[in-house]
Parts: structure tokens; C-alpha cells; sequence
């Protein structure tokens, strides 16, 4: 009996060590180590990568910090010959002349000049708007007036344009101890973010400015969603806000691990003359990515030879089973993009696996249908929430979606571009008085009406909500806008619908004109904006009538609209 055990033992050990699983496992033995030693070259040439890495992105942090410093020099430069001017200059008129003449047109980041008074009241200011603000209890303000130095604020936000600035302050007292004045500058971060231009674009890598806050000031373009944000709220950044505020140091480096978990290389570099502090931080795996690539691709090739080699005894295997597999799989791939031409051919296939080929035909058949039927459903809902069902006319979403798509075109073109805003007047005692169902037909005969001659005018109609209607007119001007719009008035009018509440015993319309040649300092809504503040001055004009409204341009290279 132990014979026999014996023998049976031998023959499965002399089956499973066959020639080709002898084979098979000296050829593992060769392959292996060869790349398992490739492994190991590619994890000591990350562990290079990201210290270079490191090194050329606190060069360019440091480069970046240098440039910043340049700008606040120049603004530094600026306040110190405006304090100055008022120092020596003994009338607030004369102050203010020199003042408005001596801001340079080649620093575009210092938008406004101001001097304010010992009061705290802005005296004169290159941009009008800002004269008699009180500024007494900014703290920039005070701080200047305190310490007698340049003075650098955290991040701002303007009041009426809600844009980010800073602001700088330097008291006049420094060169004239019997003036109480203090000398400021807004400063346009945009710049600070340009500057920062080489830090963009680059995976797995965050550049921001920050204040002695922790707020951030300044980004490049690709993470402008940043600025105003602190650090506490930043994932990427969280972890670190503590350290990179308290550190005194000029500029420095450290490790950390982000809230996703990732780890990170952080520079820093402060930008003298200011509390504020330029922050490079740097994802290591996704600046290894390639090399970590590599890595686990020589890890799963190391797996795939051994498989496929041990795989090689099983030739009859391969062509049986795994082929057919490969064949249905490209079927099932090319179905999956798109091609619903993509079937299984029978003759290619074992015997064994036609009916899988069937099944996956009458799938990809059925698949297909119902696929085209989803596409074409979808449409006809795409087209359905674009178009209100009760004028005929489009809705407000569908009007917005053609609006950007004129504005681009005006915008790339140099064509003008108008917008009337049409509202029924007294429409609710109309509704009240003779009941919704004919306060609904009033507005289908009206959005007939605005059909009509947007047709003529080659512009396009809207019903923009409840009895208020848009006529967008492409490549058309002011003055062609407002006859349109006296049309759009008359054939309102024109209908007769009667009104009894209405002192015009009819059924009027109030129309609001607005038109601009659009540009890049411009936004779509400007425009809506303005054709809505003629519609109000419409109405206050006793309604039935036609106003225009247009833009024009102030002081400080912004725009506003006026009537």
C-alpha cells in the first residue's frame, strides 16, 4: 500500500514538472529579475524627479515673488512722488491737478490715485466717483498714518464693481510732518495673477498669493477659482495654512499630506514689503505621474510574462477560447462606441460559441433601436425646453442660449448688437378683468405679432417671462432699433384688443431699446440690464411708448451704461 501511494505521488509530481512547465518556469527565472531590476531603476529615478521638481518650482516661485516685489515697488515708487507733489504743493486743486497727471499709463496694475484728508476723506482721487468716501476706519489707512511707512493691505473687494484689489497707503507726513494726508493706491490683483503666468498650466501643481490672512489674492488663470478663498477652505492647501503664516523666514520649503491625501511639496516665498506670501505647492505623484506609470506598467509586464509564459502549454486553450473571447470583446467595444453596425460573425467563431454570437446580435439589434429612439426623444425635448408652448415664441432659456451666441459673433466681428424689451402694460388688470384663459390668447396673438416682425428684422423674438417679451437684433444700431421697436409698439396697438382699463382703451405695449458694439470689458447681461432700465423709464413715461438706452464710458477704463 505505501507503494502504491508512493507511485501515485511520482506521477503527479512528474506530470505538473513537464517539459513545458520546465519551460515555462526557466524562462520566469530568466525574465524576472531583469524586471524587477527595471522596477527598481524607475522608483530611484521618481525619487530624482521630484526632488528636481521641487528645485526648478521654488526657482520660479522665488521669480515669481521678485516680479510681485517689482510691481509693489512701483507702486511704493508712485506714492512716494504723489506724497510728494501734495507735500509741496500747498492748494488741494493744485494737489489734485498734479496728481491726476502723474499717474503713468504703463503701470497698468495701479487702477485709481487718491489723496484723503486727516478726516479720513477722500480730497481728490483720479476716478471722481471716490471723492468724500470716508476711509477712517480702513486699517491700511490708519497703519499708514500711525507708522509713517508704505503700507501693503490684505485682499479687498471693490464696492461697487466686486472686484479684488488691494490697496496701498503712505502718509504725506513722511516728507511733510505738518500734513496730515495720506496717499493711496488701488491696485488691480489681475496683474499680480498674470505675473504668476509660469506657474500655470502645469498638472498637479498650485500657485497662489496670499495675504497675512491666509486669503489668497492672486492665482494664475487655470486656478482663478481660488482668489478670495482662505486657505482653511482650500483642500489642497488646508493643512499647511498654519505654518506658511506663522513662518517668519523670507522663503522656505516643507512636506505634507492634502485632505485627498495625496502627498505634497510646498515652497514659499515672502514678497518684501508686504505681509503677503507666494505659496508653491506640488503634488508629487501627479509630477511623478509618467515615471509612476512606468513603474506599474514594469510591474504588470513582470505579471504578464510570467502568465503568458506559463500560458504557453495551453496553445489549444488560446485558440479555443480566449480568441473568441477577443473577437466578441471588440464587438462589444465597437458597439459601445457607437458603431450599432457591430455584430459577431459566426464563421470566425468556434461552433461552441454561436449561440453567445446570436444572443450578442439580437442585443446589439435591439440596443440599436432603442438607442435611436432615446437620441430622437431627446431632441425633441432639447427643442421643447427651449420654446415657450404658449406664444410660439422662444423661451427665456432658449433666448439666453442666442444671446451668447450673437454676443460672440458681435464680439468677433465688431458688429453692433440691440436688444428690445417689450412689456404689456396694465397686463394683470387685464387678466383680472377679462380672465386668464383670454389673458393667454392675448399673449399668443402678441407672440404672432413679435414673430412677424422679427422675420422682417432678421432678429429673433423670445417671450423672456409672463407678459414680458425680447426682440434681439444682430448687426443692427441704436437708431434702427428704435423704429423696430416703434413697429413692435404700433402693431401691438395695431391688434385692437380691447382694454378697458387701459387709458388707451386698447391692449399697448411699453418698449425698452438698448444697443452697444460688444467688447471684452462688456457682459451679455450689461445689455439686458440696459434695455430693462429704458423699458422702467417707458413706463414712467406714461407707457405706450419707446425708450432708448445706451453705454457710455467713465474714467477709470470701465464701463456703465447711462440713459
Amino acid at each position: 500500500m505505501p507503494r502504491v501511494t508512493f507511485d501515485r505521488k511520482r506521477a503527479k509530481l512528474k506530470k505538473l514538472l513537464g517539459i513545458r512547465a520546465r519551460l515555462a518556469l526557466l524562462a520566469v527565472i530568466l525574465v524576472a529579475p531583469l524586471m524587477l531590476e527595471r522596477a527598481r531603476s524607475l522608483e530611484d529615478t521618481r525619487a530624482k524627479q521630484i526632488a528636481q521638481a521641487s528645485e526648478e518650482f521654488s526657482k520660479l516661485a522665488q521669480h515669481s515673488a521678485d516680479a510681485q516685489r517689482e510691481v509693489i515697488s512701483s507702486v511704493e515708487t508712485i506714492l512716494k512722488s504723489a506724497a510728494y507733489l501734495r507735500a509741496s504743493t500747498g492748494g488741494v486743486g493744485r494737489s489734485c491737478d498734479l496728481l491726476r497727471a502723474s499717474l503713468p499709463d504703463h503701470l497698468p496694475w495701479i487702477r485709481t490715485l487718491l489723496i484723503v484728508g486727516g478726516d479720513g476723506r477722500v480730497q481728490c482721487s483720479t476716478n471722481n466717483i471716490y471723492v468724500g468716501l470716508d476711509l477712517s476706519d480702513r486699517a491700511y489707512f490708519i497703519q499708514a498714518r500711525e507708522s509713517g511707512e508704505f503700507v501693503f493691505s490684505d485682499f479687498l473687494l471693490t464696492r461697487p464693481a466686486n472686484k479684488p484689489m488691494v490697496m496701498a497707503a503712505y502718509a504725506v507726513s513722511a516728507i511733510n510732518p505738518d500734513s496730515d494726508s495720506v496717499v493711496l493706491a488701488s491696485v488691480n490683483l489681475d496683474w499680480m495673477s498674470q505675473i504668476m503666468g509660469n506657474l500655470g498650466g502645469r498638472p498637479g501643481v498650485v500657485a497662489v498669493v496670499i495675504d497675512s490672512r491666509g486669503t489668497v489674492m492672486a492665482a494664475p488663470a487655470d486656478q482663478a477659482s481660488m482668489i478670495g478663498q482662505s486657505l482653511d477652505s482650500l483642500p489642497l492647501l488646508s493643512a499647511i495654512a498654519e505654518r506658511a503664516l506663522g513662518s517668519d523666514a523670507p522663503q522656505g520649503s516643507l512636506s505634507f499630506v492634502a485632505a485627498d491625501g495625496s502627498k505634497r511639496a510646498l515652497s514659499f516665498a515672502r514678497i518684501a514689503g508686504t505681509q503677503s506670501r507666494l505659496i508653491v505647492s506640488i503634488d508629487e505623484a501627479r509630477v511623478t505621474a509618467a515615471t509612476n506609470r512606468d513603474i506599474r506598467i514594469a510591474y504588470l509586464q513582470l505579471g504578464f510574462v510570467c502568465v503568458f509564459v506559463l500560458l504557453g502549454a495551453l496553445i489549444a486553450a488560446e485558440t479555443l477560447i480566449i480568441q473568441p473571447i477577443d473577437i466578441m470583446t471588440g464587438m462589444a467595444k465597437r458597439f459601445g462606441e457607437g458603431d450599432w453596425s457591430a455584430r459577431a460573425a459566426h464563421s470566425r467563431l468556434p461552433a461552441e460559441f454561436a449561440p453567445l454570437a446570436r444572443a450578442f446580435n439580437a442585443m446589439a439589434a435591439h440596443l440599436g433601436q432603442r438607442e435611436r429612439e432615446l437620441i430622437a426623444t431627446n431632441d425633441r425635448l432639447t427643442v421643447m425646453a427651449s420654446v415657450d408652448m404658449l406664444s410660439g415664441l422662444a423661451n427665456r432659456r432658449g433666448f439666453q442660449s442666442r444671446l451668447d451666441f450673437e454676443w460672440l459673433k458681435a464680439l468677433q466681428y465688431g458688429n453692433e448688437l440691440s436688444l428690445l424689451m417689450i412689456d404689456i402694460d396694465h397686463f394683470k388688470l387685464y387678466n383680472d378683468t377679462y380672465g386668464h384663459p383670454e389673458g393667454d390668447a392675448c399673449l399668443a396673438r402678441i407672440g404672432e405679432t413679435l414673430s412677424g416682425v422679427a422675420a422682417d428684422a432678421k432678429g429673433f423674438a423670445c417671450r423672456y417671462g409672463g407678459e414680458e417679451f425680447c426682440l434681439l437684433l444682430p448687426n443692427t444700431n441704436t437708431a434702427r432699433a428704435m423704429e423696430i421697436g416703434e413697429r413692435v409698439r404700433a402693431a401691438v396697438q395695431g391688434l385692437g384688443l380691447p382694454h378697458a382699463t387701459s387709458s388707451y382703451q386698447t391692449v399697448t405695449a411699453s418698449v425698452g431699446v438698448a444697443g452697444t458694439r460688444p467688447s471684452d470689458t462688456q457682459r451679455p447681461g450689461d445689455l439686458i440690464e440696459a434695455a430693462d432700465i429704458a423699458l422702467y423709464a417707458a413706463k414712467h413715461r406714461g407707457r405706450n411708448t419707446v425708450v432708448e438706452h445706451g453705454f457710455v464710458r467713465i474714467t477709470d477704463g470701465g464701463e456703465a451704461m447711462a440713459s
